[in-house]
């Protein structure tokens, strides 16, 4: 995240779709990416169609079919991989892929999830200790097979190398941010212009009003430096970088935040990372050193002492009262 892409940067991407995927989840993948290269002039998105066997068309659950242009055991080298799938994803149960989706992830591929494709990330075993959503209709069964899954109903996450994002037309919220954050907020918004797709969504639908009645303000870019913030809660971006994504300088933007808030930048977002890791605390199993982890401290003493610090108590006192 230190730097954008450059413009004539490849930024190669594996789209693995699993039979029974729904075509506006797919749609609202690929559209932005051909948008992308179509804007651009030139290949900045170079697309593979990752087919899970010999078969190389794919049959959606409408009946359009799509063809793979390579197979998983090709093995090619992606900088994302993204798991497209819809019907039942708990029934798929192909152990060669789930092996191949966690060689990748040791070697560090980003792995992200789109309607049902995040069941399939989770049941591969590459999703533990993320913050993940999923489709809705696949929630309930998701949560009550892996209790321990740090399980959100939002639009999309974007938690470090792990993307996951519940379907239908949210992926063009989602392809939004991820290609400010690969080519940049002013590109990004050419896309999403060419889709007349102008009011791009939070993470959690709920959340741009929640924002705006919680802090007081419609001051434009504190609600994209919150949405930013909340996109990033296990990996935190510096000041600079918040200010590169809101297209002004880190010096105007912290006064921004005083004037409008009374708090610095930096303080709101410790605040929001608190607060999440409060909410794992009382609903998940996770272990208070993996929650530091998920909230982006760097030790669990670093942690501990900021969570006393807002909350007046240790983080393992609310865990004691915590009810699962």
């Amino acid at each position: 995240m230190d730097n954008h892409s450059s413009p004539d940067q490849t930024y190669k991407i594996g789209i693995l779709l699993i039979d029974g995927f729904a075509l506006m989840s797919y749609s609202s993948v690929i559209e932005p990416l051909r948008a992308g290269n179509f804007l651009a002039k030139t290949t900045l998105y170079q697309i593979d169609h990752i087919a899970v066997g010999n078969e190389y068309e794919i049959i959606s659950s409408s009946g359009a079919a799509i063809s793979a242009n390579t197979t998983i055991s090709e093995n090619k080298d992606y900088d994302l991989i993204l798991v497209v799938a819809g019907g039942d994803p708990s029934s798929f149960d192909d152990q060669q892929t789930f092996q191949w989706l966690r060689n990748k992830a040791r070697h560090g591929v980003r792995l992200g999830g789109v309607s049902g494709g995040p069941v399939i990330l989770a049941n591969a075993g590459v999703m533990k200790g993320y913050r993940m959503t999923v489709h809705w209709e696949h929630a309930a069964a998701l949560s009550e097979n892996t209790p321990t899954l740090l399980l959100e109903r939002s639009l999309y996450i974007m938690d470090r190398d792990r993307i996951t994002c519940a379907g239908g037309v949210a992926p063009l919220d989602m392809m939004h941010v991820l290609q400010s954050e690969i080519h940049g907020p002013e590109f990004a918004r050419r896309v999403s212009d060419w889709f007349i797709h102008t009011d791009v969504r939070p993470p959690g639908d709920p959340q741009r009003s929640g924002m705006v009645e919680r802090y007081g303000t419609h001051d434009p870019s504190i609600i994209q430096t919150l949405e930013t913030m909340e996109n990033h809660i296990a990996d935190p971006l510096s000041l600079k970088q918040l200010a590169l994504l809101s297209s002004i300088s880190p010096r105007q933007l912290n006064r921004i935040f005083i004037d409008k808030i009374g708090q610095s930048t930096m303080s709101v977002y410790r605040s929001l990372r608190l607060e999440k890791a409060y909410n794992l605390i009382q609903h998940t199993v996770l272990s208070l050193t993996e929650i530091a982890l998920a909230t982006g401290f760097s030790s669990s003493a670093h942690f501990s002492k900021a969570f006393q610090e807002k909350y007046g108590a240790p983080p393992s006192s609310y865990r004691q009262n915590a009810t699962f």
